[in-house]
Protein backbone atom coordinates (compact mmCIF):
# COMPACT_ATOMS: atom_id res chain seq x y z
CA UNK A 1 0.00 0.00 0.00
CA UNK A 2 1.66 3.12 -1.25
CA UNK A 3 2.42 6.00 1.30
CA UNK A 4 -0.94 8.07 0.26
CA UNK A 5 -3.36 5.94 0.42
CA UNK A 6 -1.77 4.59 3.92
CA UNK A 7 -2.17 8.40 5.21
CA UNK A 8 -5.53 8.71 3.85
CA UNK A 9 -7.02 5.52 6.34
CA UNK A 10 -4.54 6.76 9.31
CA UNK A 11 -6.56 10.22 9.13
CA UNK A 12 -10.06 8.43 9.07
CA UNK A 13 -9.25 6.37 12.10
CA UNK A 14 -8.46 9.29 13.68
CA UNK A 15 -11.68 11.02 12.82
CA UNK A 16 -13.23 8.08 14.03
CA UNK A 17 -11.55 7.85 17.37
CA UNK A 18 -12.68 11.64 17.33
CA UNK A 19 -15.98 10.60 17.35
CA UNK A 20 -15.54 7.87 20.36
CA UNK A 21 -13.99 10.92 22.35
CA UNK A 22 -16.83 13.63 21.86
CA UNK A 23 -19.47 11.09 22.99
CA UNK A 24 -17.07 10.55 26.10
CA UNK A 25 -15.88 14.06 27.00
CA UNK A 26 -19.53 15.38 26.50
CA UNK A 27 -21.01 13.01 28.66
CA UNK A 28 -18.50 13.81 31.45
CA UNK A 29 -20.56 17.15 31.12
CA UNK A 30 -24.22 15.72 31.36
CA UNK A 31 -23.67 14.19 34.15
CA UNK A 32 -25.23 17.64 36.17
CA UNK A 33 -27.49 18.36 33.81
CA UNK A 34 -29.34 14.53 33.33
CA UNK A 35 -29.14 14.46 37.18
CA UNK A 36 -31.25 18.38 37.62
CA UNK A 37 -33.58 17.25 34.34
CA UNK A 38 -34.25 13.53 35.16
CA UNK A 39 -34.03 13.42 38.50
CA UNK A 40 -31.74 10.88 38.69
CA UNK A 41 -29.12 9.60 41.75
CA UNK A 42 -25.30 9.47 40.90
CA UNK A 43 -25.41 6.55 41.05
CA UNK A 44 -28.14 5.49 37.93
CA UNK A 45 -25.85 7.82 35.80
CA UNK A 46 -23.45 5.73 37.17
CA UNK A 47 -24.75 3.13 35.14
CA UNK A 48 -25.69 4.82 32.35
CA UNK A 49 -22.15 6.16 31.45
CA UNK A 50 -21.71 2.73 32.43
CA UNK A 51 -23.39 1.41 29.61
CA UNK A 52 -21.11 3.01 26.94
CA UNK A 53 -18.15 0.77 28.37
CA UNK A 54 -20.34 -2.31 28.50
CA UNK A 55 -21.41 -1.63 25.15
CA UNK A 56 -17.59 -1.06 24.34
CA UNK A 57 -16.67 -4.49 26.63
CA UNK A 58 -19.53 -6.32 24.25
CA UNK A 59 -18.21 -4.53 20.61
CA UNK A 60 -14.40 -5.27 21.40
CA UNK A 61 -15.36 -9.47 22.60
CA UNK A 62 -17.42 -10.26 19.72
CA UNK A 63 -16.05 -8.15 16.75
CA UNK A 64 -12.36 -8.29 17.86
CA UNK A 65 -11.73 -12.24 17.11
CA UNK A 66 -13.92 -11.87 14.14
CA UNK A 67 -12.08 -8.81 12.55
CA UNK A 68 -9.77 -11.28 10.18
CA UNK A 69 -12.86 -12.91 9.25
CA UNK A 70 -15.11 -10.42 8.45
CA UNK A 71 -12.68 -7.72 7.24
CA UNK A 72 -12.10 -4.23 9.24
CA UNK A 73 -13.83 -2.08 6.55
CA UNK A 74 -17.48 -4.20 7.77
CA UNK A 75 -16.88 -3.74 11.47
CA UNK A 76 -15.92 -0.18 10.64
CA UNK A 77 -19.62 0.33 8.92
CA UNK A 78 -21.16 -1.38 12.36
CA UNK A 79 -19.30 1.61 13.71
CA UNK A 80 -20.59 4.00 11.56
CA UNK A 81 -24.45 3.02 11.89
CA UNK A 82 -23.95 2.31 15.69
CA UNK A 83 -22.85 5.81 16.49
CA UNK A 84 -25.79 7.26 14.04
CA UNK A 85 -28.79 5.41 16.21
CA UNK A 86 -26.91 6.07 19.67
CA UNK A 87 -26.48 9.49 18.87
CA UNK A 88 -30.39 10.26 17.83
CA UNK A 89 -31.29 8.29 20.42
CA UNK A 90 -29.67 10.91 22.98
CA UNK A 91 -31.34 13.68 20.98
CA UNK A 92 -34.57 12.42 21.66
CA UNK A 93 -34.07 10.80 25.13
CA UNK A 94 -37.12 11.24 28.09
CA UNK A 95 -35.35 9.60 31.17
CA UNK A 96 -33.26 7.07 32.83
CA UNK A 97 -33.63 3.92 29.75
CA UNK A 98 -33.76 5.91 26.70
CA UNK A 99 -30.31 7.52 27.89
CA UNK A 100 -29.11 3.94 29.14
CA UNK A 101 -29.89 2.20 25.62
CA UNK A 102 -28.60 5.29 23.37
CA UNK A 103 -25.42 5.08 25.37
CA UNK A 104 -25.15 1.45 25.01
CA UNK A 105 -25.15 1.90 21.44
CA UNK A 106 -22.49 4.71 21.64
CA UNK A 107 -20.39 2.25 23.27
CA UNK A 108 -21.18 -0.57 20.73
CA UNK A 109 -19.95 1.64 18.22
CA UNK A 110 -17.29 3.21 20.22
CA UNK A 111 -15.53 -0.45 20.74
CA UNK A 112 -16.28 -1.42 16.93
CA UNK A 113 -13.61 1.67 16.37
CA UNK A 114 -11.27 0.20 18.57
CA UNK A 115 -11.43 -3.34 17.40
CA UNK A 116 -11.51 -2.15 13.67
CA UNK A 117 -8.84 0.69 13.96
CA UNK A 118 -6.16 -0.52 16.43
CA UNK A 119 -5.24 -3.98 14.31
CA UNK A 120 -5.52 -1.64 11.43
CA UNK A 121 -2.85 1.05 12.66
CA UNK A 122 -0.31 -1.63 13.28
CA UNK A 123 -1.06 -3.21 9.98
CA UNK A 124 -0.16 -0.04 8.12
CA UNK A 125 2.46 0.47 10.17
CA UNK A 126 4.48 -2.99 11.39
CA UNK A 127 7.78 -1.47 12.17
CA UNK A 128 6.34 1.50 14.08
CA UNK A 129 3.65 -0.52 16.47
CA UNK A 130 3.97 1.62 19.63
CA UNK A 131 4.49 4.99 18.64
CA UNK A 132 1.91 5.04 15.78
CA UNK A 133 -0.44 3.71 18.06
CA UNK A 134 0.08 6.84 20.51
CA UNK A 135 -0.13 9.17 17.78
CA UNK A 136 -3.75 7.08 16.43
CA UNK A 137 -4.84 7.26 20.22
CA UNK A 138 -3.75 10.99 20.77
CA UNK A 139 -6.67 11.43 19.20
CA UNK A 140 -8.44 10.50 22.06
CA UNK A 141 -7.86 13.07 24.66
CA UNK A 142 -7.88 15.68 21.29
CA UNK A 143 -11.53 14.78 21.01
CA UNK A 144 -12.27 15.33 24.65
CA UNK A 145 -10.91 18.53 24.18
CA UNK A 146 -13.51 19.46 21.33
CA UNK A 147 -16.36 17.99 23.55
CA UNK A 148 -15.72 19.95 26.65
CA UNK A 149 -14.95 23.02 24.63
CA UNK A 150 -18.42 22.67 22.98
CA UNK A 151 -20.21 21.54 26.12
CA UNK A 152 -18.81 24.50 27.99
CA UNK A 153 -19.43 27.34 25.21
CA UNK A 154 -22.89 25.47 23.77
CA UNK A 155 -23.63 26.44 27.82
CA UNK A 156 -22.87 29.61 27.68
CA UNK A 157 -24.68 31.06 25.05
CA UNK A 158 -27.68 28.35 26.18
CA UNK A 159 -27.73 25.77 24.25
CA UNK A 160 -28.53 22.30 25.67
CA UNK A 161 -27.02 19.10 25.73
CA UNK A 162 -29.19 17.97 22.82
CA UNK A 163 -27.88 20.23 20.52
CA UNK A 164 -24.23 19.69 21.89
CA UNK A 165 -25.22 15.68 21.03
CA UNK A 166 -26.52 16.77 17.64
CA UNK A 167 -23.36 18.71 16.65
CA UNK A 168 -21.37 15.52 16.87
CA UNK A 169 -23.42 13.94 14.07
CA UNK A 170 -21.04 16.27 11.54
CA UNK A 171 -17.94 14.50 12.36
CA UNK A 172 -19.54 11.48 12.69
CA UNK A 173 -20.75 11.47 8.68
CA UNK A 174 -17.26 13.05 8.21
CA UNK A 175 -15.46 9.80 9.12
CA UNK A 176 -18.23 7.53 7.27
CA UNK A 177 -17.46 9.57 4.29
CA UNK A 178 -13.61 9.24 4.43
CA UNK A 179 -13.57 5.42 4.70
CA UNK A 180 -16.29 4.98 2.19
CA UNK A 181 -15.03 2.78 -0.61
CA UNK A 182 -11.63 2.04 0.69
CA UNK A 183 -9.32 -0.95 0.42
CA UNK A 184 -8.44 -2.12 3.40
CA UNK A 185 -4.75 -4.20 4.18
CA UNK A 186 -5.00 -7.41 5.94
CA UNK A 187 -4.04 -7.57 9.42
CA UNK A 188 -1.17 -8.71 10.94
CA UNK A 189 -1.62 -11.95 12.07
CA UNK A 190 -2.84 -12.71 8.49
CA UNK A 191 -0.05 -11.42 7.00
CA UNK A 192 2.21 -12.79 9.01
CA UNK A 193 1.67 -16.29 8.41
CA UNK A 194 0.73 -17.30 11.82
CA UNK A 195 -2.14 -19.68 12.44
CA UNK A 196 -5.44 -18.84 14.62
CA UNK A 197 -4.41 -21.14 17.20
CA UNK A 198 -1.19 -19.47 17.52
CA UNK A 199 -3.03 -16.31 18.13
CA UNK A 200 -5.80 -18.47 20.72
CA UNK A 201 -2.20 -19.90 22.44
CA UNK A 202 -0.21 -16.09 22.39
CA UNK A 203 -3.62 -15.07 24.35
CA UNK A 204 -3.51 -16.92 27.53
CA UNK A 205 0.19 -16.38 27.88
CA UNK A 206 1.44 -15.47 31.37
CA UNK A 207 2.40 -11.96 29.98
CA UNK A 208 -0.78 -11.49 28.02
CA UNK A 209 -2.79 -12.60 31.38
CA UNK A 210 -0.66 -10.32 33.42
CA UNK A 211 -1.41 -7.25 30.98
CA UNK A 212 -4.99 -8.35 30.67
CA UNK A 213 -5.52 -8.16 34.23
CA UNK A 214 -3.71 -4.64 34.89
CA UNK A 215 -5.55 -3.27 31.81
CA UNK A 216 -8.89 -3.32 34.21
CA UNK A 217 -6.81 -1.27 36.72
CA UNK A 218 -5.34 1.56 34.01
CA UNK A 219 -8.56 2.20 32.70
CA UNK A 220 -10.35 2.39 35.73
CA UNK A 221 -7.74 5.10 36.45
CA UNK A 222 -7.89 6.98 33.12
CA UNK A 223 -11.55 6.45 32.18
CA UNK A 224 -13.38 6.09 35.51
CA UNK A 225 -11.81 9.10 36.83
CA UNK A 226 -11.96 11.26 33.49
CA UNK A 227 -15.67 10.73 33.06
CA UNK A 228 -16.37 12.31 36.66
CA UNK A 229 -14.33 14.65 36.84
CA UNK A 230 -17.13 17.31 35.79
CA UNK A 231 -18.91 16.10 38.22
CA UNK A 232 -16.56 15.44 41.15
CA UNK A 233 -15.50 19.06 40.78
CA UNK A 234 -18.87 20.96 40.09
CA UNK A 235 -18.56 24.79 40.53
CA UNK A 236 -15.10 24.29 41.82
CA UNK A 237 -13.17 27.28 39.61
CA UNK A 238 -16.17 29.40 39.35
CA UNK A 239 -15.25 32.07 40.39
CA UNK A 240 -11.75 31.62 38.02
CA UNK A 241 -14.58 31.08 34.59
CA UNK A 242 -17.65 32.06 36.08
CA UNK A 243 -20.88 30.00 36.93
CA UNK A 244 -21.83 27.24 35.57
CA UNK A 245 -20.01 24.21 34.04
CA UNK A 246 -16.48 25.33 33.96
CA UNK A 247 -15.51 22.76 35.99
CA UNK A 248 -16.11 20.74 32.62
CA UNK A 249 -12.60 22.89 31.61
CA UNK A 250 -10.56 20.81 34.09
CA UNK A 251 -11.19 17.95 31.74
CA UNK A 252 -10.36 19.70 29.19
CA UNK A 253 -7.01 20.83 30.44
CA UNK A 254 -6.61 17.09 31.50
CA UNK A 255 -7.10 16.05 28.02
CA UNK A 256 -5.04 18.91 26.33
CA UNK A 257 -1.96 17.72 27.97
CA UNK A 258 -2.83 13.92 27.87
CA UNK A 259 -3.05 14.90 24.08
CA UNK A 260 0.66 16.59 23.54
CA UNK A 261 1.94 14.02 26.00
CA UNK A 262 0.83 11.41 23.17
CA UNK A 263 2.01 13.16 20.22
CA UNK A 264 5.41 13.39 21.39
CA UNK A 265 5.65 10.06 22.75
CA UNK A 266 7.86 8.46 20.46
CA UNK A 267 11.47 9.44 21.59
CA UNK A 268 9.84 8.86 25.27
CA UNK A 269 9.15 5.19 24.58
CA UNK A 270 12.31 4.65 22.25
CA UNK A 271 13.71 6.29 25.69
CA UNK A 272 12.21 3.98 28.79
CA UNK A 273 10.83 1.19 26.74
CA UNK A 274 7.06 0.50 26.84
CA UNK A 275 7.32 -0.97 30.21
CA UNK A 276 9.45 1.91 31.35
CA UNK A 277 6.83 4.30 30.35
CA UNK A 278 3.97 2.28 32.23
CA UNK A 279 5.86 2.19 36.01
CA UNK A 280 6.16 6.23 35.17
CA UNK A 281 2.72 6.60 34.51
CA UNK A 282 1.88 4.78 37.39
CA UNK A 283 3.46 6.75 39.75
CA UNK A 284 2.19 10.19 38.26
CA UNK A 285 -1.10 9.36 38.01
CA UNK A 286 -1.12 8.58 41.86
CA UNK A 287 0.36 11.93 42.72
CA UNK A 288 -1.83 13.75 40.28
CA UNK A 289 -4.92 12.08 42.04
CA UNK A 290 -3.40 13.42 45.79
CA UNK A 291 -2.46 16.62 44.52
CA UNK A 292 -6.32 17.15 43.13
CA UNK A 293 -7.97 15.51 45.97
CA UNK A 294 -6.47 18.69 48.03
CA UNK A 295 -6.43 21.22 45.48
CA UNK A 296 -8.72 24.08 44.66
CA UNK A 297 -8.77 26.96 42.07
CA UNK A 298 -6.18 27.43 39.44
CA UNK A 299 -3.56 25.07 41.38
CA UNK A 300 -6.36 22.67 41.00
CA UNK A 301 -4.81 22.49 37.14
CA UNK A 302 -1.67 22.52 38.07
CA UNK A 303 -2.84 18.86 39.72
CA UNK A 304 -4.35 17.88 37.19
CA UNK A 305 -1.42 18.32 34.63
CA UNK A 306 0.58 16.20 36.75
CA UNK A 307 -2.03 13.47 37.05
CA UNK A 308 -3.16 14.34 32.88
CA UNK A 309 0.77 13.14 32.20
CA UNK A 310 0.32 9.76 34.18
CA UNK A 311 -2.62 8.52 32.47
CA UNK A 312 -1.37 9.88 28.97
CA UNK A 313 0.19 6.83 28.02
CA UNK A 314 -1.72 4.21 29.77
CA UNK A 315 -4.03 3.14 27.20
CA UNK A 316 -1.73 2.58 23.84
CA UNK A 317 1.16 2.07 26.13
CA UNK A 318 -0.76 -1.22 27.45
CA UNK A 319 -1.55 -1.71 23.68
CA UNK A 320 1.81 -0.93 22.54
CA UNK A 321 3.77 -3.37 24.78
CA UNK A 322 1.23 -6.79 24.01
CA UNK A 323 1.41 -5.88 19.99
CA UNK A 324 5.39 -5.74 20.54
CA UNK A 325 6.07 -8.32 23.01
CA UNK A 326 3.34 -10.94 22.03
CA UNK A 327 2.82 -10.43 18.33
CA UNK A 328 0.90 -13.33 17.60
CA UNK A 329 -2.22 -12.24 19.83
CA UNK A 330 -2.62 -9.98 16.83
CA UNK A 331 -6.39 -8.43 16.53
CA UNK A 332 -7.70 -10.79 19.22
CA UNK A 333 -5.36 -9.71 21.53
CA UNK A 334 -5.60 -6.34 20.89
CA UNK A 335 -9.54 -6.54 20.82
CA UNK A 336 -8.99 -8.30 24.41
CA UNK A 337 -7.33 -5.51 25.92
CA UNK A 338 -9.64 -2.74 24.52
CA UNK A 339 -12.28 -4.95 25.46
CA UNK A 340 -10.97 -5.29 28.92
CA UNK A 341 -10.17 -1.91 29.24
CA UNK A 342 -13.43 -0.74 29.00
CA UNK A 343 -14.83 -2.98 31.27
CA UNK A 344 -12.46 -1.65 34.05
CA UNK A 345 -13.80 1.53 32.92
CA UNK A 346 -17.45 0.33 33.09
CA UNK A 347 -16.89 -1.28 36.44
CA UNK A 348 -15.52 1.93 37.91
CA UNK A 349 -18.65 4.13 36.44
CA UNK A 350 -21.40 3.37 39.29
CA UNK A 351 -18.51 2.42 41.73
CA UNK A 352 -17.54 5.48 41.79
CA UNK A 353 -21.23 6.97 42.11
CA UNK A 354 -21.94 5.16 44.58
CA UNK A 355 -18.64 6.46 46.54
CA UNK A 356 -19.90 10.20 45.35
CA UNK A 357 -23.16 9.56 46.87
CA UNK A 358 -21.67 8.27 50.31
CA UNK A 359 -19.55 11.13 50.36
CA UNK A 360 -21.79 13.83 49.79
CA UNK A 361 -24.65 11.98 52.25
CA UNK A 362 -21.08 12.91 54.88
CA UNK A 363 -19.97 15.89 53.44
CA UNK A 364 -23.23 17.50 51.89
CA UNK A 365 -20.55 19.75 49.80
CA UNK A 366 -19.77 18.54 46.53
CA UNK A 367 -16.57 19.58 46.78
CA UNK A 368 -15.33 17.80 50.03
CA UNK A 369 -17.44 14.39 48.55
CA UNK A 370 -15.36 15.20 44.99
CA UNK A 371 -12.18 15.62 46.73
CA UNK A 372 -12.71 12.07 48.86
CA UNK A 373 -13.90 10.30 46.01
CA UNK A 374 -10.64 10.60 43.84
CA UNK A 375 -8.27 9.46 47.01
CA UNK A 376 -10.02 6.07 47.05
CA UNK A 377 -8.57 5.62 43.16
CA UNK A 378 -5.08 6.44 44.17
CA UNK A 379 -4.89 2.62 45.88
CA UNK A 380 -5.52 1.47 42.05
CA UNK A 381 -2.24 3.55 41.21
CA UNK A 382 -0.17 2.36 44.17
CA UNK A 383 -1.23 -1.55 42.80
CA UNK A 384 -0.46 -0.55 39.43
CA UNK A 385 3.31 0.88 40.47
CA UNK A 386 4.00 -2.94 42.47
CA UNK A 387 2.86 -4.30 39.43
CA UNK A 388 4.63 -2.24 36.76
CA UNK A 389 8.39 -2.24 38.60
CA UNK A 390 7.97 -5.92 38.81
CA UNK A 391 7.61 -5.89 35.21
CA UNK A 392 9.95 -3.80 34.48
CA UNK A 393 12.90 -5.37 36.84
CA UNK A 394 12.12 -8.74 35.35
CA UNK A 395 12.14 -7.08 31.78
CA UNK A 396 15.51 -5.56 32.65
CA UNK A 397 16.77 -9.12 33.85
CA UNK A 398 15.68 -10.70 30.36
CA UNK A 399 17.48 -8.35 28.54
CA UNK A 400 20.69 -8.73 30.07
CA UNK A 401 20.43 -12.40 29.98
CA UNK A 402 20.25 -12.39 25.94
CA UNK A 403 22.79 -9.65 25.43
CA UNK A 404 24.94 -11.56 27.88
Amino acid sequence: MDKIKRLLLFNASCLALVVTALAFGTRGGFITPWMEEFNLTGAQVGWIVGTAFWGFTVAMVIFGPLVDIMGIGRVIAIAFICHLIGLVMTIFANGFWTLFFSTMFIGIANGSVEAACNPLITALYPNDKTAKLNRFHMWFPAGIVFGGLLVYFFAQIGWDWRIQTAAMLVPTLGYGLMFLGKKFPETERVTSGATYKDMLKACVSPLFLFMAFFMLFTAATELGTNQWIAALFNHSVDHLFGKGLSSILILVWISAVMAIARLVAGPVVHKLSGIGVLLFSAIFSGIGLYLMSISSGIVLFAAATVFALGVAYFWPNMLGVVAEKIPNSGALGLAIMGGIGFLGGAIAQPALGRIYDVQMDRFGNDLQAGAATLQYVIVLTVILTIAFLYLFIKDRKNKEVKTG
